[in-house]
């Protein structure tokens, strides 16, 4: 099999929820006509809420809203691949070709902020998949739940990769000139061969960077995910990134590192051996070492973090570049005093 150039996966995972379907993980045993190549497919979706309540211990009490469900970016690490078997999908190829699209998105946003007992807190744009994916220049449900927002002065918190988020630097600017935005532009890499495989179809770090730079001239506090971190891969770029981003007006930097929790491992496993077969075992077990031994680490506190030696200096080399390179530097509060209530029920 020819290998899938502009996707993550090369394999089609098994979905634990399904009792008959077809994977990819044994290729010399399929067809070539069942390892086409996959075009991007859009679904819909009519969820009944759109804001989910966060209570994980590793983030606190926090919202998200997720107006996508898959990416087309295709980043073979994402921990939200899991999630895209609960639709009857493959984390693997399924997860960034099969698309599922929550069309009442804007509409379901605005209800919940309408609710009598609802009090402004702020709302994560997504936290799971990327609320600037491709899809989004056509649909433009991001725009629509930011104009919702922007009606009723509601604070929000946005992550991204894509330059898309420049399209809505009217809303953004806007919203910012009270203090009700804050925006993290994920930059994992500044190698570029590297962020080819490993992120397929987003926007390139020097594309990111000008990004980061645009958004806090235009005065929205705009920081940067330095996320995940790979041992092996791209840890050594964390002086890089963190410097990059700060000479483009960063004010914040954060990281998470790597965790290949249910499927992802397969995916993951089979991209590393077939991109970098001569450091597989270093760099996967290194991820073994952040992780307990487990690269399917799903403990709280250990699985975002890691533990260990490894991780110890890791943690040690971020802290020094972000105490050297944002000194004095912080996002500013959210102003919750001017959520408002109230004016046109609907916008659509």
């Amino acid at each position: 099999m020819d290998y899938l150039k502009g996707r993550g996966a090369q394999i089609k995972t098994s979905n634990k929820f399904l009792q008959q379907q077809y994977v990819t993980d044994h290729i010399e045993g399929l067809d070539e006509e069942m390892m086409s190549w996959p075009s991007t497919q859009i679904f819909e979706d009519n969820p009944k809420k759109i804001v989910n309540k966060v209570d994980s211990p590793d983030l606190g009490l926090m919202y998200s809203m997720n107006p996508y469900q898959g990416c087309e970016h295709g980043c073979i690490y994402c921990y939200a691949r899991n999630t895209h078997e609960y639709y009857g999908f493959s984390a693997g190829l399924d997860f960034e070709s099969k698309i599922i699209v929550k069309k009442n998105a804007p509409i379901l946003l605005e209800q919940h902020i309408l609710q009598k007992n609802w009090n402004a807190s702020p709302i994560m744009l997504s936290g799971n998949t990327d609320c600037y994916q491709p899809q989004e220049k056509e649909f433009e449900l991001t725009r629509n739940m930011l104009k919702v927002l922007a009606r009723y002065r509601h604070p929000v918190s946005i992550i991204t990769k894509n330059s898309l988020i420049l399209r809505d630097l009217d809303l953004l600017s806007d919203l910012a000139s009270e203090r009700l935005v804050t925006v993290m532009i994920s930059i994992t890499t500044l190698d570029e061969d590297l962020r080819r495989k490993m992120e397929p179809r987003t926007a390139t770090s020097v594309r990111r960077l000008k990004v980061v730079e645009k958004l806090n001239k235009a005065g929205i506090p705009t920081g940067i995910m330095s996320a995940p971190i790979i041992p092996g891969l791209n840890h050594h770029e964390i002086p890089a990134i963190l410097k990059a981003a700060s000479e483009h007006g960063a004010v914040d930097a954060g990281m998470t590192v790597v965790r290949l929790n249910g499927a992802i491992s397969k995916v993951f496993e089979d991209w590393l051996r077939k991109n970098f077969p001569d450091r597989f075992d270093k760099v996967w077990n290194q991820i073994c070492d952040l992780h307990g031994g487990d690269v399917s680490d799903s403990v709280y506190g250990r699985r975002m973090r890691g533990e260990g030696t490894l991780a110890e200096i890791i943690h040690q080399l971020f802290c020094t570049s972000k105490k050297k390179y944002y000194e004095g530097r912080s996002f500013p509060s959210y102003d919750l005093t001017k959520f408002r209530k109230g004016g046109t029920l609907s916008l659509f």
